[in-house]
């Protein structure tokens, strides 16, 4: 299922949706993808300062990918909905 997501708060809350459909915590996800479960919340919450090798080690932990495309032009709020 593809998600756009165009925010550190939104690409949080797709890594914790993939996180929960996959049925594991947290704790399971920083050790796939070998790092701390306080790094794992903090990606989730979009906190900023995470960086990118994080982000692609935790995608890939995920079984997800970025695909890099011109944005949508649609109202704000039809892209909140989404999420």
């Amino acid at each position: 299922m593809e998600q756009i997501a165009r925010t550190p708060k939104q690409i949080g809350a797709a890594i914790r949706r993939q996180r929960r459909r996959l049925g594991i915590n947290q704790t399971r996800l920083g050790e796939k993808a070998k790092l701390r479960q306080a790094t794992i919340s903090a990606l989730e919450s979009g906190e900023p300062g995470t960086e990118l090798r994080t982000l692609c080690d935790v995608m890939a932990a995920l079984g997800l990918e970025f695909i890099i495309r011109p944005r949508t032009v649609s109202a704000s709020h039809e892209i909140e909905d989404i999420f």
